[in-house]
């Protein structure tokens, strides 16, 4: 089956986020190739399953699109439309705009054909179960 195959170079691109993240928190955020401040994104794993979560106040889900590629990376594509206000003058703006995507390892494969996704309240939560092969066997030992 085509879809569990994991991708040559997978484990370094797993390695290259892995850097790239670790660099953000030190900057203090995030940013896409675009310069804007990408999501931040929380991901947990128990025996059965991979959780994700991304605070993305202000965007329409309609605007959100989430994909699971060779098993065990996560992208998550949107776009925060800029506020309108056409008859007043900003003063600061602080809040970001724009289209934005987020590449993120997972720590197993994950089966995509079971990801359930939820938008409430401008959080974006994930539940990714693992692939059976991902998952723990108990290997009975017999003796002679």
């Amino acid at each position: 089956m085509s879809g569990n195959r994991r991708h040559p170079l997978g484990t370094l691109w797993n390695e290259f986020n892995q850097v790239q993240d670790e660099f953000a928190k030190w900057l203090g955020r995030a940013t896409t190739v675009t310069g804007i401040p990408a999501p931040q994104i929380s991901v947990w794993e128990d025996e059965n399953t991979v959780f994700a979560e991304a605070d993305l106040p202000g965007v329409d889900p309609a605007n959100l699109e989430v994909t699971v590629t060779e098993g065990n990376q996560l992208t998550v594509v949107g776009e925060r439309k800029p506020p309108e206000v056409p008859t007043a003058a900003w003063i600061r703006q602080e809040r970001p705009f724009g289209k934005f995507t987020r590449v993120v390892g997972l720590p197993a494969l994950v089966d995509a054909d079971k990801v359930e996704a939820k938008y409430v309240d401008g959080v974006l939560r994930l539940t990714l179960p693992k692939h059976e092969a991902a998952k723990p066997r108990k290997i009975v030992v017999k003796g002679e």
